[in-house]
This record gives C-alpha cells, sequence and structure tokens, in this order.
C-alpha cells in the first residue's frame, strides 16, 4: 500500500511539474489539436473539383454531351474553352487545370458513320497519383457516355476512346513527383531543427548571454547564425539532387543556377522560420517539439502528397504563409519544366517575404532582449 501512495505521489508531481510551465502546457494541448485540424482539413486523398479546361474543335451534340457529363460530376470543375496549342500549354504549365480534354474536329462525323472516335487527355504528370486518380474518373464518365451512345444507336461497341498523354512524367513514375519535392522537404526539417537548436543550446549553456553583451549586434549575431546552416543547407540539397539525378535517375531539365538560387532563398526562409521558432524556445527539448510543431503542417500544406485544389478554400489561403509550398512548385517548374528565372519568380517573391518577415522578427527578439 505504502509503494502505490509513493508512486501516485510521484506521478502527481510530475504531472505538477509539466502542467505549471505556460508553456509545457501550450506545448501539450495546442500542437495535437493543431495537427488534428491540419490532417483532417487538409491531408484528403479524395480528388474534388479537379479543374480541366476544353479544346472542341467540333462543337457537335457528341461533344456538347460529353464535356456536359463531365461538368456534372462533382470531382471536375470547368475552367473553360481553349483554342489553341500554346493555351493549352500555359493552362497546363502554371497550373490553372490538371486536364485539357482535346475532342477533334471530326469527333461527331466518326461517330455517326463509322460508329467511333477519340478524344485526347492531356494531364499534369508532375503530380503521378493525382492525375492517374482523375483519369480513373475520366474513363468512367466516358465509359457511362458510351453505354449511353451504344444503347440509343445500336453499336457493338464502346464508341470513343480516350488516348493520354502526360505531360513532363510520361510514365506516370511517382519518383519524378515525389523525389524533387524531398529535396525541399528534407532540407527545410535540417534548417529549421539546426538553427532552433543552435540558439536553444546557447541559451541553455549560457552563452547567448555573452553573445548579446559582445559589441557584436543583433544581426551580426543573426549573420553568424545563419551562414554556416546556410552552407549546410546547400551541401545537403546538393547531396539530394544527386541522389535523385543519379540514383533515381529522374533527368534534370533546367538550369542549376536558377535552381540554387531559388534554393538560396528558400533555405533563408527555412532558418528565418527556424529562428522565428527560437525566440518562442527555452532549452533543446522545447526547439525540438517546435520544430515538429511547424513541419507537419507545412509539409501537409506543401501539396506534396495532397493537391491544394483539393483542400478547402480556408486552408487554401494559409498554405500561402508555407515556403515549402513554394519551394516544391520551384523545385518542379526548374527541374522538370526547365524553368528560368522569369517562370519561377511567381514562387520567388513569396520566399523573399517570409525570409524576411521572419529574420526581422528574429532581429528585433534579440534586439529587444539586448535592451
Amino acid at each position: 500500500m505504502n509503494v502505490l501512495l509513493r508512486i501516485i505521489a510521484l506521478v502527481l508531481k510530475e504531472l505538477a511539474t509539466v502542467f505549471k510551465e505556460p508553456r509545457s502546457r501550450m506545448t501539450i494541448i495546442v500542437p495535437p489539436l493543431l495537427q488534428m485540424f491540419v490532417f483532417g482539413y487538409a491531408a484528403s486523398f479524395d480528388l474534388h473539383q479537379a479543374r480541366f479546361a476544353v479544346w472542341d474543335q467540333d462543337h457537335g451534340p457528341a461533344a456538347t454531351q460529353l464535356i456536359s457529363d463531365m461538368r456534372a460530376s462533382n470531382v471536375f470543375l470547368y475552367a473553360g474553352e481553349v483554342s489553341s496549342p500554346a493555351a493549352v500549354r500555359r493552362c497546363i504549365d502554371n497550373k490553372k487545370v490538371m486536364m485539357v480534354l482535346e475532342i477533334p474536329a471530326e469527333f461527331q462525323r466518326n461517330l455517326t458513320s463509322r460508329g467511333n472516335g477519340r478524344v485526347e487527355a492531356i494531364v499534369d504528370g508532375r503530380n503521378s497519383n493525382t492525375a492517374g486518380t482523375a483519369l480513373i474518373y475520366l474513363s468512367s464518365i466516358i465509359s457511362e457516355f458510351n453505354n449511353q451512345w451504344r444503347a440509343a444507336n445500336h453499336l457493338p461497341r464502346a464508341p470513343v476512346d480516350a488516348v493520354v498523354r502526360a505531360w513532363y512524367n510520361p510514365e506516370f513514375e511517382s519518383r519524378w513527383d515525389i523525389v524533387p519535392g524531398l529535396i525541399g522537404l528534407l532540407t527545410l526539417l535540417q534548417m529549421i531543427l539546426l538553427t532552433a537548436m543552435s540558439v536553444a543550446r546557447e541559451r541553455e549553456q549560457g552563452t547567448l548571454d555573452q553573445l548579446l553583451v559582445t559589441p557584436m549586434g543583433p544581426l551580426e549575431i543573426i549573420a553568424g547564425k545563419c551562414v554556416p546552416t546556410l552552407l549546410i543547407g546547400l551541401g545537403q540539397a546538393t547531396a539530394a539532387l544527386l541522389v535523385a539525378r543519379f540514383w533515381f535517375g529522374i533527368p534534370f531539365a533546367g538550369s542549376y543556377g536558377v535552381l540554387y538560387l531559388g534554393l538560396g532563398i528558400f533555405l533563408l526562409a527555412s532558418i528565418g522560420v527556424g529562428l522565428f521558432v527560437s525566440t518562442f524556445t527555452a532549452t533543446m527539448q522545447q526547439a525540438m517539439l517546435g520544430t515538429f510543431l511547424f513541419m507537419v503542417p507545412f509539409a501537409i500544406l506543401s501539396g506534396l502528397t495532397t493537391p491544394i485544389t483539393s483542400m478547402p478554400p480556408l486552408v487554401q489561403h494559409i498554405t500561402l504563409i508555407d515556403p515549402l509550398r513554394y519551394a516544391v512548385t520551384l523545385i518542379h517548374e526548374v527541374y522538370l519544366q526547365a524553368y528560368g528565372l522569369n517562370g519561377i519568380w511567381p514562387q520567388l517573391w513569396p520566399l523573399m517575404l517570409i525570409a524576411a518577415a521572419t529574420l526581422l522578427w528574429s532581429s528585433w527578439a534579440f534586439w529587444r532582449k539586448l535592451n
């Protein structure tokens, strides 16, 4: 009995210690709830409102009916009509649509005279899993269209065939989508963790206060923390790039200079997030928990595994502050599509803003502690 009472007393003492500090209470309560909401709303592998465009060169009743069947589906969202190969390329390149359905000029005539017709589905292969799911739904819609047309016209076989063209990933290799994106994910994790742990280690050992009383200003201290971590991040990104190129055999289509420029800005944004985490943590353990608190939402909201267009509108707006979202898109654009500096600018300037905001916040936090 005495043993049980002593154990109970020790348990109560440990619980009181854990819940005594406000930061500990927040660490225990907030992260699980936040991650539950993020996973519940963002980590959905269902396909909803996949945007598609139509290049209808026929405008016959059959083509109109097929387009209407797609628009009636709750899986696809009609994004408009295009009228040239250049417009098709712009839609796919800019990720305005996931698929373009091309209906040839002789579609209605072929169905009527020969009993068969062919359409072409041009899909964005950069997200192979999502593209594959979209093609399954498209196949189901075409199959239903075939059943109705065959019954109405007494045809012996399915009249419509779909030819699939996957841009930037013709074989639907999931590695082409995942592995380049992992370059951003892994470097982000390391940058946040190394930076937050570095500052927390200084605090635990008491050397941070010694730094603050030296002639060095806050910006100099921040630079001293950023540069080594930035060099480590570039080395890790290079190693990951070599593995992707030579081990997995994923062809690199772009410019290494453009890629490293984008990676450098992304790494600065990641280091800024790590310094931001460090301003709220006092120990290395808290720094690790803070890193985990940020990393899980960043990974889920990046669009690497779950399409951002499938997320609820509010969550899609939240993804705008996720640096990994821009990094994944940037790496795909340079690695697979050979984008230049102008092409990746829509990803660069948000990363610059995130880097500037987090680094300035960290400098202000150090300045406040200094004074």
